[in-house]
Parts: structure tokens; C-alpha cells; sequence
């Protein structure tokens, strides 16, 4: 009866556009529909569907952007619109009425979701107009950035790691105007180092986000989306790059970044989806996605487009290759600072996320990895300094599945070019006591320049190649490798990868 009831409706609305001379643009177009329902109308009568009449609206009316309504004792109106006086104005104990409510005078629907689409994809159109315009036309080489130069050095605890502010500090002032006085806020605080910056204007990006989606909204989507067979459910990361290190292999696995905070843009154009085909038609084993847009300029829509990209360029191969072809999957690498980016991120389609050391308090380190574990991901940890390593040893056995030793400073975010701090973290009796407790099938690997720091061998000579060679020989599985890509070969990263990854 309630599918009937719809039928009818739009049977009659067809028949009013066909009769109208202008095509049905000065037609009633509903902008909300209010369902009414008694109290007996509820998951029992139709078999166990719940909110099956809201539904049966909403799959005919699919572009309506408000739907309300409640529960009630019961219902005035008449059983049809006819003229019949037997069907007179009556209250009714067991039935539900629907209310579809427009603009008189034909005004067009408002959507407060499709407003905000069209502002985020104006904004991004925008951006990325700005960007095509400021990239160099003439030589092809990458923008360069100004590298950042702070004031004083960052204050630092004794074990030698920043102290870092979780939220930039506000003060106000008293100003008067007639009879009132105003308190108006001044921003006075600085960050004290580029990493305690990057986290203050994270949590402010989470807090637009959380404006437009609540947390408890998203943490609903993501139960729906992971309901939903039809949904990608996150791949293992780890697998594939073990397997690629079995034969003793030192494993590179590239990442996908559009500029570095120190240097700028990496490439001229930057398209993830043609340099996520090309990485994976090179047999990249798996890949990392940098999705952080405040400092490395990414986007979230970067991890949707690189797991579409690579699935078809996987498929694409597999015509060819007649072992088999498997599609690498994707860690995102973003600074995660609350639950809340975790839960995006699932919803974005990625397999593991990379948790930093370096930003996250104990307790905070112990909370996400577990909120984590419970969305299924696999968890990458990157750390710049034994104290960091000794942190994440303290976390239950299981919790870690990779552990990334980076050539970053946290203070300015530029890189060791010697490679040493790396290979000092490999070397250190922190990483055994890691090692002791959550055993050596845990992954290291290495990140910062790795293809582009030069060492130099016994013989005097100095190419890239040997600080693979150490880093392989202090005990790293592999290296994840960004700018190199950008470096070796301009816009080719495909024949970057094969050639970094035939040198080891």
C-alpha cells in the first residue's frame, strides 16, 4: 500500500508535466516531506524493515534534501483527496500521512550539503588554478619553496624531544564601545618549531570538519559503509611487502606526495592517479599516499583516486602477466591527531594509516592505535629518536605493524643528508628492546631521502646506491621513497621506481 500510494503519485506528476506547455518547470516541486506515522507502524508490521515507510520516500523522492517526522497517538486527515463526503476530515488510530511542503512561488530547491559541495569544489578548483598558474612553464623544474627559519631553537625535555603544544593559546583584551565592554581575542601565541605549527593548524582543520560532520555522525557512516558489502574493506599492507623481501630483497615502496614543506612542489603537474598507474605498473608492492593538505599540499580524494587508479592499471596488467597480478594497497600518511581523522580515512578507502611518533603524547599513541586495530587498519609508526622508539615498545605486542625510521627534524622538517640519523636509530639498543618485545617479524623500514643521500663505499667512490647497501646491512626490510621518485626521472616515476628498486 505504500509503494501503491508513491506509484500514484508519481503517476500523477507525469501526467502533469506531459499536460503543462512549459515542460513542467511551473509545477509544485516538493523541498521537504514530513512523515507522520501512528505507533503501531513501526519494524514488526513490515516484517522487520526498519524505517521502511521513510525509506519507500526517499527512493521517490531521491533528490529531496529534508526528510522529518515522529511518531504519533494518531492521524488527521482523509484517506484520499477525493471530493467524497463519506471520506470526511477524521482522526485515524492505525495509518501514516505524508506532507510534502514547496515554494509557492516556484523558487528552487536550497540544499545545504550541495551549497557546501559547491564551496569545497570551488575552493579546490581554485587551488588548483592557482597552482597551474604558478608552476613554471618555461625550464619544467618543480616550484621552490622558502625554507622555513625559526627564531630560536624549539625548548626541549631533558631525553631530548620537543615540547610541543597541543592547542595554539589565545588571549583577549578589553575594549569598550559606548556602554559595553568587549573582550576581543588577540592571537599571540607562535609555534615553537615547524611540527608544533602543523599540529595547530591540523586540529583547527578538524575542527571544520567536525562543524560540517559531527563525530558521532561519522562513526554512523562508517558502521553503514563497513555493513555495506558493496564497500572496500581495508587490505593488507604488510603481506605484500614481506612477500617482495623474501628473496632477500631490500623493498621500495613509493609514496605519492605533491610537494615537500622545505622544498616545494615535486613535479610540475601533479596527477595521483597517473603516477599511482605508473607505480603500479612498475610492481610497486604497495604504496604510500600523503593525503595531508597543509603541508605537502594532498587532499583525502587522493587515497579514492590512487585505489581506483592502481585496481585498473592491476587489471590492466594482469592481461599480460600470467601469474597473476596484485593491486598494491595504499597507507595513508597524514598527521593524526584525533579518532575523528581515523574514521575519515576508513571512509576514504585506505588499508593502514601512519601514526607520528613525534606528536603524539603516550596515552594518545595507545588511544588511536587501538581505535586503529578496531577499524581494521594496519598501523605504521613513524619515530625520529630512540625516546619515541622506547614509547611505542611500551604498546601491546600486535598493536605495531611497521615501524618507520625517518631522516626528518621534527623542529624544521628538514632531512639529515648524511642518512646517519637512520642508521643510528637501526644500530640502537632502543630498536632491540623494541625488537625483544614485539619480535623480529615486525617490518622496519627507513624514510628521508633515501635515493637521493650519497655515501661513500670502501673505495673512496659516493653514489646512492651504498646507503641502500648499509641500510640493508643495519638491518632495514626497505625504504619508503617520495622526492627521489620526483628527482631521478622528471615525470616518469614509474622508471624511477624500477631503477631504485633494480639497485637493491
Amino acid at each position: 500500500e505504500v509503494e501503491a500510494l508513491w506509484m500514484g503519485y508519481k503517476k500523477r506528476t507525469l501526467e502533469e508535466t506531459m499536460m503543462n506547455s512549459d515542460g513542467g518547470k511551473g509545477m509544485f516541486t516538493p523541498s521537504c516531506c514530513l512523515l507522520f506515522s501512528t505507533l503501531d507502524r513501526g519494524t514488526k508490521l513490515f516484517g522487520g524493515k526498519s524505517g521502511y515507510e521513510s525509506s519507500v520516500a526517499s527512493d521517490f523522492l531521491p533528490t529531496l534534501p529534508a526528510f522529518a517526522g515522529f511518531f504519533s497517538n494518531g492521524i488527521l486527515g482523509k484517506l484520499d483527496d477525493t471530493e467524497s463526503g463519506s471520506l470526511n476530515t477524521m482522526v485515524h488510530g492505525s495509518a501514516a500521512q505524508y506532507v510534502l511542503i514547496g515554494s509557492k512561488s516556484r523558487r528552487p530547491i536550497y540544499s545545504p550539503a550541495k551549497a557546501i559541495w559547491d564551496e569545497e569544489q570551488a575552493a579546490k578548483k581554485e587551488e588548483e588554478d592557482a597552482f597551474e598558474q604558478n608552476a613554471p612553464e618555461e625550464d619544467g623544474q618543480p616550484t621552490e619553496r622558502t625554507p622555513v627559519v625559526l627564531e630560536e631553537r624549539a625548548p626541549r625535555s631533558k631525553d631530548g624531544e620537543l615540547i610541543l603544544k597541543r592547542r595554539e593559546i589565545h588571549s583577549g583584551r578589553a575594549m569598550t564601545v559606548s556602554a559595553v565592554e568587549w573582550s576581543v581575542a588577540e592571537k599571540t601565541a607562535t609555534p615553537t618549531s615547524v611540527l608544533e605549527g602543523f599540529m595547530w593548524d591540523k586540529e583547527t582543520e578538524v575542527d571544520r570538519f567536525r562543524e560540517r560532520v559531527p563525530l558521532q555522525n561519522l562513526v554512523s557512516q562508517c558502521k553503514l559503509y563497513t555493513l555495506d558489502p558493496s564497500k572496500p574493506s581495508p587490505r593488507d599492507w604488510i603481506g605484500p611487502v614481506m612477500h617482495a623481501a623474501e628473496d632477500g630483497k631490500f623493498v621500495i615502496i613509493p609514496e605519492c606526495k605533491r610537494m615537500e614543506p622545505t622544498t616545494g612542489s615535486l613535479r610540475k603537474r601533479y596527477n595521483v592517479a597517473k603516477l599511482t598507474k605508473q607505480l603500479t605498473l612498475a610492481g610497486a608492492p604497495a604504496m604510500s599516499v600523503n593525503c595531508d593538505s597543509i603541508l605537502f599540499g594532498g587532499s583525502l580524494d587522493d587515497i579514492p583516486k590512487a585505489r581506483e587508479a592502481s585496481s585498473s592499471a592491476a587489471v590492466e596488467l594482469s592481461k599480460t602477466e600470467n601469474d597473476g597480478v596484485v593491486v598494491p594497497p595504499i597507507l595513508a600518511s597524514d598527521l593524526v591527531l584525533y579518532p575523528y581523522q581515523l574514521y575519515k580515512l576508513r571512509l576514504a578507502g585506505a588499508d593502514a594509516v601512519n601514526l607520528v611518533a613525534g606528536s603524539l603524547a603516550g596515552k594518545d599513541l595507545l588511544y588511536l592505535s587501538k581505535i586503529a586495530q578496531s577499524l581494521k587498519f594496519q598501523t605504521v609508526i613513524s619515530v625520529t629518536s630512540e625516546v619515541q622508539i622506547r614509547a611505542i615498545a611500551s604498546l601491546s605486542p600486535g598493536s605495531v605493524s611497521a615501524l618507520v625510521l625517518s631522516n626528518r627534524d621534527l623542529e624544521d622538517f628538514s632531512f639529515d643528508m648524511t642518512g646517519q640519523q637512520a642508521l643510528d636509530l637501526l644500530k640502537s639498543d632502543a630498536l632491540k628492546e623494541f625488537r625483544a618485545k614485539h619480535g623480529d617479524d615486525v617490518p622496519v623500514l627507513v624514510e628521508g631521502r633515501v635515493g637521493l643521500i650519497e655515501r661513500t663505499d670502501d673505495k673512496g667512490d659516493t653514489y646512492p646506491e651504498q646507503y641502500l647497501k648499509e641500510l640493508k646491512e643495519a638491518g632495514a626490510l626497505g625504504a619508503i621513497v617520495g622526492g627521489s621518485l620526483a628527482t631521478l626521472n622528471g615525470e616518469d616515476s614509474g622508471k624511477s621506481f624500477e631503477e631504485l628498486a633494480a639497485a637493491c
